[in-house]
């Protein structure tokens, strides 16, 4: 078939090629075999699917086994917050999905199933979806915007307002009362001490940026506090923090109307922040090309259009799946 000739598969064919994909590496019996040689010469449109499943299996395999491990170990926390005993055939059936489900795995997982945002949820009182900025009023008249895919618990039953930051980013904006307003994240806490600010998670601590007034943010109990006033911002994690400095805070902050705003971010950054946004998952092969800087303002409401736009400008290739997976080389 030359280039010309080529056709589009349809999900439901791409569906169909990657289940006999995984079939087939799970040691296929005769008949399987035969069935699956008379599905792939049906329709051309089966062997391009089958082609293209090829193609996208041999790249996702790594991270698709480290994927695999990470939910079977976030599913029995999942498992075990839920009180009830622990499988014993937990690490059989996790290996088995390793193996067998490679791709599999992460389009299902794009689709749902993610049992370490159903942790972060158990203990939240409240959550945005993936693609929902929501604010929402607590009993004190503060007023808290939760970026997309983000989850708070909160507490004001022992003598100060606690705000724990279980998923993603908010933006607080404190009503005085006389109590403390305190926002865990991590280790680490952001204390008001007067009142617009933004707590992000991050890979491996939090970040605080001041939109107005003062906040006193330490990295961990034994950790000196920094106060940080408008346009400042810090970073801590580890139980240390980074020297703090001066931002734009408006655009930092910018998500709150719609807008992702960079100035010399790595594309891995970009990306981290897009999935946040997008409905499936979002996959990133290439350290090189994740460690590559982008500037610029991003619509956040559609994230293909702003893979689309970075591609035209870093060259890298995207493959989609299903409407659900993305995954960029």
């Amino acid at each position: 078939m030359n280039h010309t000739d080529r056709v589009t598969p349809t999900p439901a064919q791409e569906q169909a090629a990657f289940a006999w994909l995984s079939l087939l590496h799970d040691r296929p019996s005769t008949g399987d075999q035969l069935t699956f040689s008379q599905w792939l010469h049906a329709d051309p449109a089966h062997a391009e699917a089958y082609a293209q499943a090829q193609v996208i299996w041999e790249l996702s395999e790594g991270p698709a086994r480290t994927l695999a491990d990470e939910e079977a170990f976030a599913l029995q926390g999942y498992l075990n917050a839920m009180d009830r005993p622990r499988r014993p055939h937990l690490r059989r059936w996790a290996g088995a999905l390793a193996m067998a489900a490679c791709l599999l795995l992460m389009i299902s997982l794009g689709t749902g199933w993610q049992p370490q945002r159903w942790i972060d949820d158990l203990g939240a009182d409240y959550v945005s979806a993936p693609g929902e900025i929501r604010t929402v009023t607590l009993a004190d008249q503060s007023r808290i915007t939760l970026d997309a895919d983000s989850a708070i618990a909160v507490d004001f039953s022992h003598g100060e307002r606690h705000v724990q930051l279980r998923r993603g980013a908010g933006f607080f904006s404190v009503t005085h009362t006389g109590e403390p307003f305190v926002v865990e994240a991590e280790k680490g806490q952001a204390r008001v001490l007067g009142t617009q600010f933004e707590v992000r998670l991050q890979p491996h601590g939090a970040q605080v940026t001041v939109l107005s007034g003062r906040v006193g943010v330490t990295a961990s109990r034994d950790d000196q506090q920094q106060i940080l006033i408008a346009g400042q911002q810090v970073a801590y994690g580890e139980g240390s923090a980074q020297k703090l400095h001066a931002v734009d805070s408006e655009a930092q902050l910018a998500w709150r109307q719609g807008w992702l705003t960079y100035y010399k971010s790595t594309l891995a950054d970009v990306v981290q922040d897009l999935r946040r946004y997008y409905p499936g998952r979002i996959v990133l092969l290439n350290d090189e090309l994740g460690a590559r800087k982008v500037s610029g303002s991003f619509p956040s409401k559609d994230p293909q259009a702003v893979l689309n736009s970075l591609q035209g400008v870093l060259g890298f290739e995207q493959h989609q799946v299903l409407g659900k997976l993305i995954i960029l080389r």
